[in-house]
């Protein structure tokens, strides 16, 4: 493998059939609900329906803004389905970048043919990023076409605002199930830790909004540092999306070390 990104060329050659699966599903999704919000949501009688459930449950789900065009989009996509499907997808092409090519004996293969190991973790995560970037690229290419005949009235500044938070909270996913294989050199195990980050962090993020004395748990939630401060109806908080990135360079940077030091030939 002599010419460059060897490894970040052949995940994305290899996987496209794959990102395309993935790309229908986003658009499903939201052809599916978006084009709905004028009859549920924009003549006032799904915020009516929110208005008598109760509160703790509304706050937990993140409905509060439901009746707005902006709020419908985040709490259906965003901060629901589109963030199961992109954290599904991440966590998946994470534990698989490492753990699941030392467990199919790949791993080895690449690195005995001169694949040094800091750029194989590097290029591995870069993939994974370039990947979830499409997808939050696309999905918000679909919000901005249909903006206008589903009467949301989102602002477009504000969706790339969200699309910054979005792929760098599934990215954390995706980096936390990277860090973990390749610490580990297991599979399941980075599939745990990229489904127990972003679970934790929506619990915590719920947990927060029911209960006033556990509104620190916001501070320890990736979830609440994309989505506390809606991007959809009053933008980007820088802080939030500053702390989903760095951290995801952290866990970049603890991937490159720990396969460096770990032995995997055996």
């Amino acid at each position: 493998m002599s010419n460059a990104l060897p490894i970040f060329r052949r995940v994305l050659r290899e996987s496209w059939r794959g990102t395309l699966g993935w790309t229908v599903g986003v658009a499903a999704v939201l052809f599916m609900y978006l084009p709905l919000f004028p009859s549920i949501g924009g003549n006032g009688q799904t915020q009516q329906i929110i208005d008598s459930l109760p509160a703790e449950l509304v706050d937990a789900l993140g409905y509060d803004q439901i009746g707005t065009g902006a709020g419908y989009a985040q709490g259906t996509f965003y901060g629901l389905i589109g963030f199961l499907l992109l954290t599904l997808a991440a966590t998946s092409w994470g534990a698989g970048a490492i753990a699941g090519a030392e467990e199919s004996g790949r791993l080895e293969l690449d690195l005995a043919h001169g694949v040094g190991r800091v750029g194989y973790a590097l290029e591995s995560a870069a993939a994974i990023v370039v990947r979830l970037a499409w997808l939050g690229v696309f999905a918000g290419a679909i919000v901005a076409m249909l903006n206008g005949s589903a009467e949301l009235d989102i602002e477009p500044i504000h969706i790339i605002d969200v699309t910054v938070v979005f792929v760098g909270l599934t990215s954390l996913a995706g980096m936390s199930a990277l860090f973990v294989g390749a610490l580990s050199g297991r599979r399941t195990w980075g599939i745990a830790a990229g489904a127990g980050i972003a679970v934790a962090g929506y619990a915590f993020n719920a947990i927060a909004n029911q209960v006033e004395d556990a509104a620190w748990l916001r501070a320890i939630s990736p979830y609440s540092w994309a989505f506390h401060q809606p991007p959809l109806m009053e933008g980007l908080n820088p802080a939030g999306a500053i702390s989903l990135w760095g951290v995801s360079l952290v866990l970049i940077a603890g991937s490159a070390w720990a396969l460096r030091g770990r032995d995997v030939i055996g």
